[in-house]
């Protein structure tokens, strides 16, 4: 079958070099802080500077292939190990001073990660306070600060009415340490009678394991892990702290 013709007018030599790259918003919980993956970037532009883990898409490669091997080369975790999506495309001109570049932007949820390993293009990478990144303008290169708080504002925005919070927590959990996630992510206080009434009485939210725990002192505490809804009815809001 012969390829299409070009639209009349079309002259290559009219378009500028252009690129597709993704960027991933990696967050986990550490000391009771949401914070995300950072990496300082080893080259030009930008050297010297801290962004979001990510990469050029390769000729051969679909989207979320091109996430999963960044998330992989970035992380050591692959896609399977944590909760990945898209969360939206970035094309403003000028926001790459290379050429023009399209970057898709993935948001991956992790209860643990392993230590960090910088990739190719990268000199070091560490876990970054989210609060304190969102509070510095300019403190991510590219636009990648914009590219972290709509990722960030995704996850609180799901934790409302998904079972999205158990992505940050271990396989079996208690009703305390997944309320203790959502007063992270949402940066509020939850009554702890009001949150376990809610959580426990969400039809396919949470399953008893029939298990206890005393990991976090005190009186054992009975473990849970995540049902099979994907959505919460009712939500649970932000409103409710």
């Amino acid at each position: 079958m012969d390829a299409p013709a070009p639209p009349t007018g079309y002259r290559p030599d009219a378009f500028p070099p252009f690129a597709v790259t993704v960027d991933l918003i990696v967050l986990t919980i550490q000391d009771d802080r949401l914070r995300a993956v950072v990496v300082e970037r080893g080259v030009d532009p930008y050297a010297g500077a801290w962004a979001l883990p990510g990469g050029f898409v390769r000729i051969d490669e679909d989207l979320p292939e091109a996430a999963s091997r960044e998330l992989a080369e970035e992380t050591g975790l692959t896609a399977a190990d944590v909760h990945l999506e898209q969360v939206a495309s970035y094309g403003r001109p000028g926001r790459d001073p290379r050429m023009r570049v399209v970057t898709i932007a993935y948001l991956a949820l992790a209860a643990h990660l392993p230590e960090l390993r910088p990739g190719t293009d990268a000199s070091a990478a560490r876990f970054a306070d989210v609060d304190e990144l969102l509070g510095r303008p300019g403190a991510l290169a590219f636009d990648h600060g914009r590219l972290l708080a709509d990722g960030v504002e995704r996850a609180r925005a799901k934790l409302e009415y998904s079972p999205l919070a158990t992505a940050f927590c271990p396989p079996e959990f208690t009703v305390a340490e997944l309320r203790r996630v959502y007063e992270v992510v949402w940066g509020v206080s939850l009554d702890p009678r009001n949150f376990h009434r809610k959580v426990t009485g969400t039809p396919g939210f949470l399953v008893p394991t029939g298990r206890s725990t005393a990991r976090q002192g005190g009186r054992p505490a009975a473990l849970f892990r995540v049902g099979d809804t994907q959505v919460l009815h009712p939500p649970i809001t932000r409103r409710d702290g």
